[in-house]
């Protein structure tokens, strides 16, 4: 499996690096640098041990391999971190349909750490079964299957209200502030300022309440979230008349968001736990992107897809 992605993997990565100018008086091109990230990655290792030639399997596509303290460095420069965003819109774009997106979903997938790390921005939050040390990846899945259209990281005690309105921000510039459509979540979603925030970046909030069908109270409501309810809880109606189906139909599909962030992790060499040498957040970073683009490679292999 890991041969197969790899095959599909570098062609894509040196495409990507042949669109952009040529660096001059560098040793190693910013193509070299990310794909020995990416190999480190592909097969669960740290990046000093894709350093090492003997590693490669005989698969080793140039002469030399950068040192560590290379990686180190050029992995935090503009210029590779711009490639791997290129590389990573590339397949958000393979299998998007063109038109307008009606419905994204967004939700959160904790990343945790031990309890005894060491990594002073790891924090300690409650995810789903208890607390956990870490951080959470914040993602949004338009119309491509591949990868999520917008993604940001946080640490772990950050709430998902504050990484849905990161979510929306990072929509409306993709899109030039032309963002519009359904945002589909799901109840810790359900606060005024978000509501409020979608809509003022042309979004839609759905969310169903923690208490469905409850009294709303006596305090004032963002109308977005008043309108979120009526559509997911609306209210009786004279029997010769149908009820309205559109809030849970689209609602509906929320629970694709579900499959897409456990698809990542259901292959050898998918996103699992954090392992112990992936801390800080542009370590953390790097190795959950690595791992999408990863899979987003595996679903074009398996769909006949070309990135």
């Amino acid at each position: 499996m890991e041969d197969e992605l790899w095959k599909r993997l570098y062609p894509l990565v040196q495409e990507e690096h042949n669109r952009r100018p040529r660096r001059k008086r560098v040793q190693f091109s910013d193509a070299i640098i990310l794909l020995v990230a990416l190999w480190a990655i592909l097969h669960d290792r740290p990046i000093s041990w894709a350093c090492r030639a003997d590693h490669w399997h005989g698969t080793l596509p140039w002469l030399g391999l950068p040192s560590p303290a290379t990686m180190s460095r050029r992995l935090r420069t503009l210029s590779v971190t711009l490639l791997l965003e290129q590389v990573f819109y590339r397949l958000g774009s393979v299998a998007a349909v063109s038109g307008f997106c009606l419905c994204r979903t967004i939700d959160s997938k904790p990343l945790a750490v031990g309890g005894f790390s060491k990594d002073r921005d790891a924090r300690w939050g409650y995810a789903t079964g208890g607390k956990y040390k870490g951080y959470k990846m914040f993602c949004c899945w338009g119309k491509a299957p591949t990868v999520p259209e917008a993604l940001s990281l946080g640490p772990m005690n950050q709430s998902d209200q504050a990484g849905g309105m990161m979510l929306i921000d990072r929509l409306d510039q993709l899109h030039c502030g032309n963002a519009s459509g359904y945002l589909l979540a799901d109840a810790a979603h359900d606060t005024n300022p978000l509501h409020a925030h979608a809509a003022a970046h042309g979004l839609q909030l759905l969310t169903p309440r923690k208490q469905p069908g409850s009294d709303v109270g006596h305090r004032t409501h963002a109308p977005q979230r008043l309108r979120s309810i009526a559509l997911l809880e609306p209210p009786p109606v004279p029997p010769k008349l149908p009820a309205s189906r559109l809030g849970p139909e689209l609602y509906r599909r929320r629970g694709e968001i579900e499959r897409d962030l456990g698809q990542p992790g259901n292959f050898g060499g998918g996103l699992q736990p954090l392992p112990a040498w992936v801390r800080r957040p542009h370590r953390v970073a790097l190795w959950v992107i690595g791992k999408l683009i990863i899979n987003g490679m595996r679903i074009c292999q398996i769909h006949g897809l070309t990135a």
